[in-house]
């Protein structure tokens, strides 16, 4: 049984990504919020999907705003950026995007 505090991954290139590799995150902004004058930044691939939601809050200087994936879904606020750009990512030029929609009222799910 799975006792960890992260979730059984099959695809064994997850489990190679090592810390010092990066994600590319691409903003995109939806329901009228406004767009980022930096709307891609790179992440490591150890940090947690709260890290992006506090970068948000930061740039449009709000305690509330509404993260997306896939335009449809939130990930959880610990979840790893590393599986979720395994899993939701698509590949961009020479490495893995994860593409990040935000909205300062519910706009999807």
């Amino acid at each position: 049984a799975h006792t960890g505090s992260r979730p059984p991954v099959e695809d064994a290139s997850y489990q190679t990504m090592s810390a010092d590799d990066k994600v590319v995150v691409v903003f995109r902004a939806a329901g009228g919020a406004p767009i980022l004058n930096q709307s891609k930044v790179k992440v490591s691939t150890d940090s947690r999907f709260s890290k992006l939601v506090l970068f948000l809050r930061k740039q449009l200087k709000t305690e509330t705003v509404f993260v997306y994936l896939k335009e449809a879904f939130s990930p959880c606020l610990d979840d790893d950026i590393a599986l979720l750009a395994q899993v939701y990512g698509v590949d961009g030029k020479g490495s893995r995007e994860l593409h990040v929609s935000y909205a300062l009222q519910p706009a999807w799910g």
